[in-house]
């Protein structure tokens, strides 16, 4: 039965059929074949309660909040604030690029906003200063994997509803890896920039410096409410994104003006647009994972990987390879609406942390979407800088290497996600 689900996908995926066709016919396919005995309804079933859980609200709030800040002014005050304090450091430029992508992370979750709404204006500054175009791109892809980790995270929220871990408590634990990760982009932005002989930009004086500060005060509340607002008790992870959505409004239509209320309706539909994507992926994912289930091929894939007796570091391993090779060729959401429910026994078994399992799962989603040949962040940053595949994924091996050691570095050492976690429930 596998073998015909994943034929039937791979061939309609090669035919061109986007990823909600591939999944329904290969379930559909399952059930005909070899659960003729049942009712078709439980397909419905599955895809209705997919999509069900009270926590996926949070979602679509936080795609509005990213779309409305993306048009506004909250991006260009951030990319100011962080270029007045480090670009006229070597590599200041790309020290810029990598932080503004985890500031403005930590307002909308999103690896694909990120890279519009960072590598876009960037793009001709860093162009002009010296930076060579594949380093560029190369570095606005990779650093928006930040966006995935730093909260709010949409793959953590995903996680979280599949596996009922705390969503407030994935949130924390990203943040680690995600400053980690800054860390070394940072360092590696600095390397480069000597190397190249990349001329540094004018120092900004100290009143440049506060006018920038007091022009990006209002978009650095976000991670104040996100975080401060969850861990204080104030309200859920659903309701932080509801408040996100307001505060992004009362942001760029109230005080920067950036947004008038004919735009409100463009930019609903956006979100309408992208939200339909996510939800049915999820509910064709949850009934392509039912049928898996029923049929109890994860339990026949531990067996065949003999994993049941594995060490908790051999699971964890396992478990970030098959989601780094995953998202490698198919969209982030299915990977983690297909994988995670076949390892989720095993994460159980192993006495594995669910909180840190659910990290490294993110990171490596992370990794996959900006990692060719089908990365989709790849993809995106080919809509955005006009530029061909080859030149886009040509400067990705070192960042996809700093990626991978980040994810060796958390498994050997699991304090760099559950250190706040654990700080802050005490």
């Amino acid at each position: 039965m596998t073998t015909v689900m994943l034929s039937t996908m791979l061939v309609l995926l090669l035919l061109g059929f986007p990823m909600l066709m591939p999944l329904l016919i290969a379930t559909l396919a399952a059930f005909f074949l070899y659960f003729d005995m049942l009712n078709p309804t439980i397909i419905i079933q599955q895809m209705v309660g997919g999509v069900k859980p009270t926590a996926l609200t949070a979602v679509p709030m936080f795609i509005l909040a990213a779309d409305i800040i993306t048009r506004g002014h909250s991006s260009d005050r951030l990319l100011d604030l962080v270029m007045r304090f480090v670009g006229h450091f070597r590599g200041g430029l790309a020290v810029t690029v990598a932080t503004t992508c985890t500031l403005f992370g930590a307002v909308s979750g999103s690896t694909q906003a990120t890279v519009v709404a960072v590598g876009g204006p960037m793009r001709p500054r860093m162009l002009k200063a010296g930076y060579s175009d594949h380093f560029t791109m190369a570095l606005a892809i990779n650093a928006s994997d930040i966006a995935f980790l730093i909260p709010p995270s949409i793959g953590m929220i995903i996680y979280g509803v599949l596996t009922g871990t705390s969503i407030s408590e994935l949130f924390i634990a990203g943040i680690g890896p995600g400053l980690l990760i800054l860390l070394m982009f940072s360092a590696y932005a600095v390397y480069y920039a000597w190397r190249h002989k990349i001329p540094v930009e004018p120092r900004a004086s100290w009143a440049e410096r506060w006018q920038a500060i007091r022009r990006a005060i209002w978009p650095t509340g976000f991670p104040i409410i996100i975080v401060g607002g969850i861990y204080g008790g104030v309200f859920s992870p659903s309701e932080a994104a509801a408040v996100c959505v307001l505060y992004a409004m009362l942001l760029e239509m109230v005080i920067f003006r950036s947004i008038q209320w004919k735009d409100i309706g463009a930019i609903a539909l956006s979100t309408g647009l992208v939200t339909a994507v996510v939800f049915i992926l999820i509910g064709a994912g949850t009934a392509f994972s039912w049928a898996l289930s029923y049929a109890e091929v994860p339990q026949t894939i531990i067996e065949g990987l003999h994993l049941e007796q594995a060490s908790p570091m051999t699971v964890l391993v396992c478990i970030a390879i098959a989601f780094f090779v995953g998202c490698m060729f198919v969209d982030p959401i299915v990977v983690m609406l297909i994988l995670i429910p076949i390892f989720l026994p095993l994460i159980r078994s192993s006495g594995l942390d669910p909180v840190l399992v659910g990290t490294m799962i993110t990171l490596q989603v992370a990794i996959g979407s900006a990692t060719p040949p089908f990365g989709c962040d790849i993809f995106t940053a080919i809509a955005i800088f006009r530029r061909p595949y080859m030149d886009v994924i040509r400067g990705t091996p070192p960042f996809i290497v700093m990626l991978l050691i980040t994810a060796v570095l958390l498994a050997l050492f699991p304090q760099i996600a559950l250190f706040l976690r654990d700080l802050l429930a005490t």
